[in-house]
């Protein structure tokens, strides 16, 4: 449609060089022409030229000092990108990748995950290109502290919200992000999602991305008439997402049988060591080649010798896969090895892992796909419940809130599939997703004015 492409257009020219901010609008705009042909209010209301705009981009220098006594400077962000249906809510992440156009991409994404929840939560995204990899806690401490000094003035718990659970974030850093935002202000209040379970945190908040994307999984497989019993799985990471998908994976009956980290992947026929990934990746900090000492029979494949054109994590045969570590990393070579290798499924627990190219062959494939904005949604959705329980001084029982988290990965799967059928693609859940967050967010903006 010339409207998408002039938008497309538009966008490249006010906010150049941002590729992977590009990908995710290309992705969304485009599945939703069956929408925008046949209802003028959304064009008459220029809703996508708005939509693709945020309402606010904060950019700030982080200084901090490290332990050799040298002033370090890093780039933070915050976008606060619409808040038609709440206040903005989307988590940071801390690392060297960290550009403008990431943050907005995961922002973009934010906005439609977080509508199809069903929860008054609007989409937001932050972070910095700061590397807590191989800095000491006190380090971590000084540039978390930095860090909130600035981003304080602009959240607040009926404003911006803001979760852990993306990369380089978890709690240790909440931890030092919130002490900071309590000094500044002099408030206790759930302006932070994903904290200690000492003060003011969810039961369930920690394992809610990996066990969402596992429930979402199970629904579409159900909807074929099959399950995840019996199955074997890839996952690929070894953070929070990564390590929770393989423990939900284990109590859903299915074999994970892979992981990978930023300098290699561990395959394990028999399944992986849960036990042992935890202690390595939450305990000790260690690589993952560490794991074969461990277990000698276990393939550990260096990143230096992965397939030029993708991931090796990819290379084996499963009947289901799990993408949990970071933007791009399954490819067009990588979805055609899985296809070849059985594959049945694709749940992603990141934010866009699968390249457009490679969402193309699971789509023509007609195999179960979860975009990420779906499948991965339960992590946000787990920090609105924290908010919930902040604001009614509760705290739920982890029966209560993984009951919760599941009612909401099936609503979410159910609004998928049934928006798919209404225009006439039944099992696209991409476009079922995309359509079905847009509207949410379309009509709420239209309703409010032009602001």
């Amino acid at each position: 449609m010339n409207y998408i492409h002039s938008t497309i257009a538009q966008l490249k020219t006010s906010s150049p060089a941002q590729c992977e901010f590009y990908q995710a609008v290309e992705e969304v705009l485009e599945s939703l022409e069956p929408i925008l042909e046949n209802s003028e209010k959304y064009k008459k209301n220029a809703i996508i030229q708005r939509l693709v705009e945020p309402e606010r981009q904060i950019m700030f220098r982080v200084p901090w000092v490290d332990d050799e006594g040298n002033i370090q400077v890093n780039k933070g962000y915050r976008i606060e990108f619409n808040s038609a249906l709440g206040p903005y809510k989307g988590g940071l992440r801390f690392h060297p990748s960290v550009n403008a156009s990431i943050i907005k991409f995961l922002g973009f994404e934010q906005i439609f995950k977080n509508a199809l929840t069903g929860l008054p939560i609007g989409g937001g995204k932050g972070g910095a290109n700061f590397d807590p990899k191989g800095r000491s806690d006190a380090e971590i401490m000084r540039f978390c502290q930095s860090f909130m000094s600035e981003l304080y003035r602009h959240i607040g718990p009926t404003t911006d919200v803001v979760p852990a659970g993306d990369i380089g974030v978890g709690a240790r850093e909440i931890g030092y992000l919130f002490g900071q935002y309590k000094r500044l202000t002099g408030r206790y209040e759930g302006v932070l999602t994903g904290k200690s379970l000492l003060w003011g945190g969810s039961l369930v908040r920690k394992e809610a991305t990996g066990y969402g994307a596992v429930y979402f999984a199970d629904y579409m497989l159900q909807a074929r008439g099959d399950s995840l019993q019996g199955k074997r799985c890839l996952v690929s990471g070894a953070g929070n997402v990564a390590i929770y998908a393989i423990e939900k994976l284990y109590q859903m009956g299915a074999t994970p049988v892979s992981c990978s980290d930023s300098r290699g992947t561990v395959y394990h026929e028999s399944g992986i060591d849960l036990n042992l990934i935890k202690c390595l990746k939450e305990q000790s900090r260690d690589c993952l080649s560490v794991y074969k000492q461990t277990h000698p029979d276990a393939i550990y494949i260096s990143v230096n010798d992965y397939p030029k054109d993708g991931h090796a994590v990819w290379r084996f045969n499963a009947a289901a896969a799990f993408p949990c570590a970071t933007q791009n990393e399954l490819t067009q070579a990588d979805a055609s090895a899985l296809l070849s290798g059985g594959c049945l499924l694709v749940s992603e627990g990141a934010n866009m892992p699968s390249t457009k190219e490679a969402i193309d062959c699971f789509i023509a494939a007609k195999i179960a796909y979860g975009p990420g904005k779906a499948a991965n949604a339960g992590g946000v959705a787990t920090s609105q419940l924290e908010m919930a329980q902040n604001a009614s001084m509760q705290s739920w029982t982890f029966e209560e809130v993984d009951e919760k988290l599941k009612q909401i990965m099936k609503n979410i799967f159910v609004t998928a599939n049934d928006t798919a059928t209404e225009f006439g693609e039944p099992g696209n859940l991409l476009l079922g997703a995309n359509i079905a967050g847009f509207r949410r967010v379309a009509d709420a903006m239209i309703e409010q004015g032009v602001v």
